[in-house]
């Protein structure tokens, strides 16, 4: 029986099996939402069982409790992991830890990781930045509106926007593409900003490392980042092992 780790995020759901000191297998994804689960609603087939789960959730406490009834149901153990001081290297610099998501905690983990110091922006509904120097300090990030969100809370306050399409152009001559050049390019703005505010305070220039369902769509802009689209599940993993959970 395989063990997993679960990433419950506030608008997508992904997980990937893991052999203990093997690294991790493919990543898979569910609808979000636990109806969905429960019918066995996925691309990539039904929810899987196992010995051992790990999950991650930055989603509602409704949404996670359900989550976690139905990763009970299928493995005999089901560990959550939390926000620490400290972990696998990396000391975070929240005076109140537990304030910190724990995607970012795991994302800055699987940083750590890749070694060096690095800039970790994940792209998801929120845009987050965080810095990690190559001792594993964290020097704290942002938080900001992803490009996705930006245009829904655009369409929802008026609603004669379009809610998507529309391409990046640095002077765009139609509405559509005016939208995703502006909600994109505060989003690449932000980050770049951030590389240069983190080279000063360093003294050099930290890998951009990009993650979340959003990241692609700002790949292009930001030819210098690097893709770790499993950077949290890959965090994961390594909290698992820290805190003592990947024991045979």
């Amino acid at each position: 029986m395989s063990d997993w780790l679960f990433d419950l995020g506030n608008s997508r759901f992904k997980a990937a099996p893991w052999h203990p000191g093997g690294g991790i297998g493919e990543v898979l994804a569910w609808p979000h939402g636990a109806d969905a689960l429960a019918a066995g609603d996925a691309s990539h087939g039904p929810l899987p069982r196992g010995r051992r789960a790990w999950l991650a959730s930055v989603a509602a406490p409704a949404l996670t409790t359900q989550v976690l009834t139905l990763l009970r149901q299928r493995f005999e153990q089901v560990q959550v992991a939390q926000t620490r001081a400290e972990c696998a290297g990396v000391r975070v610099a929240y005076a109140e830890p537990a304030k910190l998501g724990v995607d970012r905690f795991l994302a800055l983990l699987g940083a750590r990781a890749a070694g060096g110091d690095a800039l970790v922006a994940g792209v998801g509904t929120a845009l987050t930045i965080d810095l990690l120097d190559a001792d594993g300090v964290h020097h704290g990030g942002r938080i900001a509106a992803s490009p996705t969100l930006m245009r829904q809370a655009l369409y929802q306050r008026a609603a004669q926007l379009p809610a998507g399409g529309g391409r990046y152009r640095e002077f765009a001559d139609d509405t559509e593409d005016a939208l995703a050049s502006g909600c994109d390019g505060a989003a690449v703005a932000l980050i770049e900003r951030s590389l240069r505010e983190a080279a000063a305070r360093l003294g050099r220039t930290p890998a951009l490392l990009l993650h979340g369902g959003g990241a692609p769509a700002l790949q292009p802009w930001l030819p210098q980042a690097r893709p770790h689209p499993a950077l949290v599940l890959e965090g994961l993993a390594l909290w698992a092992h820290a805190n003592g959970d990947d024991r045979p």
